[in-house]
């Protein structure tokens, strides 16, 4: 796992608007968006390539549509969107952004989904990475 590497990464969310992601840095669209919807935080997250072990692409999209299930029978909220480091060559991975996840829950599902980290945004709307193990 290269921490750094996920620090560079560019997590696009498929809003209406283009809205990109980056660890560390205020995201003024990612704030509005809070406010049209009248939540506090989200959670960036994905289920592919298990601890970072890179799989072939039905395995991904299997594990995708299991944890897209998990988060309608939760009933939460969440957009698609893709993390991708920029110039390592590593290949983008489906993701969501979840509205409203705390970020204990948050831990929790990138847990079960065998993830090296997640990212995760409070009220002041600046990614934070997440470490997992």
């Amino acid at each position: 796992m290269t921490v750094q590497a996920y620090h560079e990464t560019h997590y696009r969310v498929y809003t209406d608007l283009p809205l990109t992601l980056h660890v560390g840095v205020a995201s003024a669209p990612l704030s509005a968006l809070y406010k049209s919807r009248r939540v506090q935080s989200c959670a960036f997250i994905t289920a592919c390539n298990p601890l970072g072990q890179c799989v072939c692409e039905s395995v991904n999209v299997q594990r995708q549509e299991t944890l897209a299930r998990q988060l309608r029978q939760r009933s939460l909220q969440f957009i698609e969107g893709t993390g991708q480091h920029p110039t390592n060559g590593w290949p983008g991975e489906a993701s969501f952004l979840v509205w409203s996840l705390p970020l204990e829950a948050g831990k929790v599902l990138g847990r079960q989904h065998q993830q090296n980290a997640i990212v995760w945004c409070a009220s002041d709307a600046v990614p934070q990475l997440v470490l997992l193990r």
